[in-house]
């Protein structure tokens, strides 16, 4: 057997990625619902639709700074060249000037034949006014007023109801709460929400050759940049996220710090020790069988490149869920995007889970190893007449380089070993945004 067949027959016995989620996601479910005041609810995610319970405007108003006044008042005014000041023969119009309505005033008025009010961008209109002429179209008098320019009818007016009637659906649930959301639920009357928590992300990683960061790395040392680096990343998702440090390959000392860790975490994130060499710890600790009974992780071989080795499972009295991640900070970050993301969104009750992609034109001819399905960092551009065109950075998925740089992570699947240049490809964005 050559040393390809070799390659295929082993990639063959790994579990297809999706499979694989598909059983991950299935096993969590939604952190519970509260009710929380409009001031905390943003970045949160709604449990429940949002349905306007007043209108906005919630009453007639002047959209522009100027006079309201009755359209059929204003007829002819500008008419002769179309705006005033200019040449002999223009026309104008002289309306009283009633009264001033600011922001604030409340009482009801109504304009009678030839009169118009002076009124502030938000002011209630008079009763029967359905026009504002701005300031710069007129003398700007205070007790007459001459106007240069007829506006159509309706310029400058805000209905009731006009951009948001009551009983609109505002979100639906699975939506994130942004500045802007927090400010159309106030705006028709809404004083709090029901939200899903942000989840609380403890992330930790493990390996005595782990040093912490600010300084360089020796021989038998490797600065830790992952914990680091998925903090932020869950940060990125949404979550409270919480980075623990470092932990030893001890088994009573990991026991304790996950053990710990349950009573404020919803998820937690181990990296490292994920293989099956002698100083895979993790993989050996949280998969021991005790009593006869499996151990609280699984750890699978997944048809994923970089970084096939893969653990979920639960931890603790409270049975909180752990992610464990390979130590290699590339297949980290990927392991991440694949699987943690994902958990994270599923519990927060966000909608959609994964990240939004798009089929790309390949500027550059690549190669992929067979039975993987490869995430393989690269940046996205739009093109001119429509579409995407996707370049692969350089180096492949394993340099940190490659991954900062990018904007999406190309997917090549299992079957593909080869991807010629102008073949249409898949690709996740990287907006980095939820």
């Amino acid at each position: 057997m050559t040393a390809t067949a070799d390659a295929e027959a082993a990639a063959n016995e790994l579990t297809p990625l999706a499979d694989y989620l598909g059983s991950v996601l299935r096993r969590l479910r939604a952190l519970p619902p509260l009710d929380l005041d409009l001031t905390q609810a943003y970045g949160n995610v709604l449990a429940e639709d949002v349905v306007a319970p007043h209108s906005f405007p919630a009453f007639d108003q002047a959209a522009v700074d100027g006079y309201a006044a009755r359209w059929e008042d204003l007829s002819g005014a500008g008419r002769a060249t179309g705006y005033h000041p200019g040449p002999p023969g223009s026309r104008t119009v002289r309306l009283n000037v009633v009264g001033d309505l600011g922001a604030a005033s409340w009482r009801p008025v109504r304009l009678t034949p030839g009169s118009c009010f002076s009124v502030a961008a938000g002011a209630p209109l008079p009763v029967t006014a359905d026009v504002v002429v701005p300031v710069e179209w007129t003398d700007q008098g205070m007790a007459a007023v001459e106007i240069f320019r007829t506006p159509k009818r309706g310029y400058g007016v805000r209905r009731a109801g006009e951009e948001l009637p009551a009983g609109t659906l505002l979100a639906r649930a699975g939506t994130y709460v942004s500045p802007a959301l927090v400010a159309v639920f106030a705006a028709t009357g809404i004083g709090h929400v029901v939200v899903r928590p942000c989840p609380r992300v403890v992330v930790v990683a493990t390996g005595d050759e782990l040093v912490d960061v600010g300084r360089g790395s020796q021989p038998g040392q490797v600065v830790d940049a992952n914990s680091h680096a998925l903090t932020a990343a869950a940060a990125e998702v949404g979550a409270l996220a919480y980075r623990v440090g470092i932990c030893d390959d001890d088994p009573e000392g990991l026991r304790g710090l996950l053990e710990d860790q349950t009573l404020r975490a919803d998820l937690i994130i181990t990296t490292g020790g994920t293989g099956t060499g002698p100083g895979d710890m993790v993989r050996r600790i949280l998969s021991r069988r005790e009593g006869g009974r499996a151990g609280p992780v699984t750890f699978t071989e997944v048809a994923l490149y970089p970084g096939t080795a893969l653990g979920f499972g639960t931890v603790g009295a409270e049975e909180v869920p752990v992610v464990c991640l390979p130590g290699e900070p590339g297949a980290a970050l990927i392991g991440f995007e694949v699987l943690a993301r994902p958990a994270i969104n599923l519990l927060a009750g966000a909608e959609p889970v994964f990240r939004p992609s798009v089929r790309a034109h390949l500027l550059e001819t690549i190669t992929s190893p067979g039975g993987l399905r490869e995430f393989r960092p690269a940046h996205v551009a739009e093109r001119r007449g429509g579409g995407y065109t996707v370049q692969p950075l350089s180096g492949g998925p394993f340099t940190l380089s490659g991954l900062a740089e990018a904007n999406g992570l190309m997917v090549l699947g299992e079957r593909v070993t080869a991807a010629a240049a102008g073949s249409t490809v898949d690709v996740l964005l990287l907006d980095r945004r939820r």
